[in-house]
């Protein structure tokens, strides 16, 4: 429960951090169009806003990363010209990225004294003496001698925090700190950032696309959109879904269905957000996810036999250790399963091994009770269709075109290919269509797959991973990284496959994503499948907990102890 505490201000009065009338261009590309922001000295300030809305833009020119066109900088009060990142650091502005930037090879202690600059010589008993008592005054207690290959990810991302916190920022900015925490760690490491600024050590500003974390730990939000500043308040104003309208804006499908969505002060759940969003492109209206079906078994009333069985499946890791260990589950025709699981705990490896990236040291892999190895062939017969992590990089090749990317999975079959001969006018006409179909902004079917953005990668490979009937659909963080907008899309094309008989198996990063989409969760912990709950009645915490290599506990498992 939020405490009421109001935030601390400055002495003197001053904001923390001001922009006016910022504008940044990149070419004809406007990101930033006037933007005028104030932060409160001693606050949590969220900034919300889709993708390419202009956050990471204004964070960016505020750490000296990018030099913003025009307008003006204050900090503290002062106007300031910040031309890089040293300038941003002598004025106690640090920022923690989205992406871990920590140097694998060296302890944490190293890491800590790389991020202050490391003397010419290091005087190690003293330097250790410091560190053990910056250690004892945070609210995070890592091993000095550890390295980051050795921690957890929560762990990793809370040495990237404290990287930050040992150099005294007096602003700290925050881009998607929790993404690969559990609830439970997000809670820990967004209170314990919000205790520091109330204690007014720091004032901080907290990019995030989570409505639950602006309503229980921000103290301010601004919206972006298409790089204006269009909406700002007190959070203890607001509600989800003003904030959800305010970054779609008026008109449209998705806006009439937030009109029309009714969402109770007190029931802030971003699931029934995304559902009611997720519903808009079929037409139909918002409803609740059904009840998930029973433990292990197939849907209620259907018998069917496993569309997807995975049978003592191991499969071996980067680092020579092995990283899946004898993982065992079903998912029928018309569910979706969905795994949950701190990143780093063999959920990469296992999707790899299902779908023919990774070798299997053992088990085995059915389809509709027929062996199954990945190879491309059985794709084809099996009707089997995989979302891959990273899609740009392990479901695309950057250097060909759009067209050709939406070609690879049917390039030498009819109508595609005819007597031997490469149909380039079908692909083009294909390509232009699912481009049309799915929203996809590019330059062209013929530009090169690299030259797109993140999202718009996502949507070229689920519209050709989601063409024609699917038995069997694997995917992996299918949403990482989007705003909400196209998470619903996306959300409404999963659900769609579920729903015309397709068995789904969904690995997520995201409790909110799994807990909105899935049938039934099962946690991934070392290697192994260690809990199993029906979705419709699962507790956040216990998962969290159970995530975080907690006891199972709570409701009844399939899966023994390790």
């Amino acid at each position: 429960m939020r405490d009421l505490i109001p935030p601390r201000r400055a002495a003197s009065g001053a904001l923390a951090l001001a922009t006016y009338a910022l504008v940044k261009r990149f070419g004809s590309l406007t990101a930033l169009d006037q933007v005028s922001l104030e932060v409160a000295a001693g606050s949590v300030h969220a900034l919300l806003g889709e993708n390419g809305a202009g956050k990471s833009t204004l964070v960016k020119c505020v750490a000296g990363v990018q030099t913003p066109d025009e307008g003006s900088l204050l900090v503290d009060g002062r106007e300031q010209s910040i031309a890089n990142p040293f300038v941003a650091r002598a004025l106690g502005i640090g920022m923690v990225y989205q992406h871990f930037t920590l140097a694998p090879g060296m302890t944490v202690a190293e890491n800590l004294l790389l991020a202050a600059g490391v003397p010419a010589v290091i005087d190690w008993p003293r330097q250790r003496q410091a560190l053990r008592a910056f250690m004892e005054s945070t609210p995070f207690q890592l091993d000095l001698d550890a390295r980051p290959g050795e921690l957890a990810a929560g762990e990793r991302q809370k040495l990237e925090l404290l990287k930050q916190l040992y150099l005294r920022p007096r602003l700290l900015i925050l881009d998607e700190p929790t993404s690969v925490l559990t609830p439970n760690e997000a809670d820990e490491v967004l209170g314990a950032v919000r205790a520091i600024a109330r204690r007014g050590e720091c004032t901080v500003l907290l990019i995030t696309h989570k409505f639950r974390e602006v309503m229980a730990f921000a103290d301010a939000v601004t919206v972006l959109r298409q790089g204006r500043a269009v909406y700002h308040t007190e959070v203890g104003q607001t509600q989800e879904a003003v904030l959800a309208q305010a970054m779609v804006g008026p008109g449209g499908a998705k806006a009439a269905a937030l009109e029309a969505l009714e969402v109770p002060l007190d029931v802030p759940e971003p699931p029934k957000l995304l559902d009611a969003l997720a519903a808009v492109p079929s037409g139909s209206s918002p409803v609740a996810p059904e009840a998930g079906p029973e433990l292990g078994a197939a849907p209620q009333g259907t018998g069917a036999p496993p569309a997807l069985q995975v049978r003592a499946l191991q499969a071996m890791g980067d680092r020579g250790t092995v990283a899946v260990q004898g993982v065992s589950l079903s998912v029928h025709a018309g569910e979706i399963v969905g795994i949950a699981g701190v990143a780093g705990n063999g959920q990469r490896e296992l999707v790899e091994a299902l779908v023919g990236q990774r070798a299997r040291l053992g088990g085995e892999v059915l389809v509709g009770g027929q062996p199954y190895h990945g190879h491309r062939s059985e794709n084809t017969r099996l009707r089997v269709r995989s979302l891959p992590d990273e899609p740009l990089r392990n479901a695309c090749v950057g250097t060909l075109s759009v067209a050709e990317n939406m070609a690879l999975r049917d390039f030498d079959r009819a109508p595609m290919c005819r007597a031997g001969l490469l149909s380039l006018r079908f692909w083009r006409e294909r390509a232009r269509a699912w481009v049309r179909d799915y929203g996809i902004k590019t330059q062209g079917v013929g530009a090169p797959m690299r030259s797109l953005s993140g999202g718009n990668v996502q949507r070229a490979v689920l519209a050709r991973e989601l063409a024609g009937t699917i038995d069997v659909l694997i995917a992996s963080n299918p949403v990482f990284g989007l705003d909400f907008a196209a998470v619903a899309e996306i959300h409404q094309r999963l659900r769609r496959v579920r729903d015309q008989g397709g068995a789904v198996l969904l690995v997520s990063a995201d409790l909110d994503e799994l807990l909105a989409l899935s049938d039934r969760i099962v946690v991934m912990s070392d290697g192994r499948l260690v809990y199993e709950t029906p979705a419709a009645s699962a507790d956040r915490h216990q998962l969290g907990s159970t995530m975080g290599g907690g006891p199972a506990g709570g409701a009844p498992s399939r899966f023994p102890p390790p």
